[in-house]
């Protein structure tokens, strides 16, 4: 192998140009020319690489977003734009490449592992933290501080104005993202897609911790809670309640920012271990981490692997809630 490329997919978060980083600096220390490819699979159906070199990953560690720019494609999911995209990788004499990306990412990094010689490596990055094959993906932990952060701020306001905030985050599908933030932020109630929301018994347990003497409370609801979001929540509240009733929604905050350290580390284990999976003939694999460890699974693994919940954390999330 002498040459590879790299490329994000589908949303940003934090994280990426630092994974980036580990991949390019890991694969020059190797011997091998890397070549970057602009707004994901639509860059690379169109050709946009350029080569990458020591000082095209200076001073980006810390920085949010992704410098080789991201987008979703749905020209890449049709018979044409795969085939576009495998005649780029052999024109650019692309033998390794590595797609940092989610779960619609990874699934079409592994329709395109099936109809090219070039090897995929894929590395999982969501805020969600929905990839199947790691324990975490690469933005998770920046996107959970960033909530906290906003959440602790909410609170002073919360207690100054004896009021219950709900405050959404992103997360359509999975509830890791707002689980991890009711937890951080001693939130009185989390609401998840995974779980039954019953509007009575949230009235019951606010109305619980009023009768115990607390003046505010925050309640954190994941944006595809089945009762609906925070606005239609608060809506079902105030029919059943007489809280003085305010809605926060995060948003796209959660995608952006300086990425935490520890996903600074993440991202650098993960783009290191990529390149040299690939330097070792590995193919059609995700890289990921599970108890601490790197590994590699298959890459179909990354979006038909479903992860559920860890309950221990359900079980203390409504312990420490009392």
């Amino acid at each position: 192998m002498k040459q590879i490329g790299v490329l994000t997919s589908g949303g940003d978060c934090p994280g990426l140009n630092a994974c980036l980083r580990a991949v390019v600096r890991t694969a020059l220390a190797s011997g091998l020319k890397v070549l970057g490819i602009r707004h994901g699979y639509e860059g690379l159906m169109t050709g946009e690489v350029f080569p990458l070199d020591h000082s095209s990953v200076s001073g980006i560690i810390n920085r949010g977003g992704t410098f080789l720019h991201t987008a979703r494609s749905e020209n890449f999911t049709t018979r044409k734009g795969m085939e576009q995209a495998c005649a780029v990788l052999a024109e650019y004499k692309i033998e390794g490449l590595v797609i940092l990306g989610g779960n619609g990412s990874l699934s079409g990094a592994w329709e395109l592992a099936q109809k090219t010689r070039a090897r995929i490596l894929g590395i999982p990055k969501s805020i969600d933290n929905d990839v199947g094959g790691t324990d975490f993906s690469i933005g998770f932990d920046t996107a959970v501080n960033t909530a906290v952060e906003v959440i602790d701020k909410i609170r002073d306001t919360a207690t100054s104005h004896d009021r219950l905030f709900l405050v959404e985050t992103m997360g359509r599908k999975h509830g890791f993202l707002a689980l991890a933030t009711a937890l951080a932020a001693g939130a009185e109630a989390v609401l998840l897609p995974e779980t039954a929301t019953e509007i009575a018994a949230l009235c019951e347990k606010l109305d619980r911790g009023r009768r115990h003497g607390k003046v505010s409370s925050i309640v954190v609801v994941a944006e595809g809670d089945e009762q609906g979001g925070a606005m239609e929540i608060a809506k079902k509240l105030k029919r059943c309640s007489d809280y003085d009733i305010r809605v926060s929604i995060i948003g796209h905050q959660q995608r952006g920012g300086a990425p935490s350290a520890f996903d600074r580390i993440l991202a650098s284990q993960l783009g290191n271990a990529a390149v040299e999976a690939l330097l070792q003939g590995k193919r059609s694999k995700v890289v990921g981490i599970q108890r601490g460890k790197i590994v590699l699974s298959p890459l179909a693994t990354a979006f038909r692997s479903k992860r559920p919940l860890d309950p221990s954390l359900l079980r203390l999330s409504e312990i420490l809630s009392r």
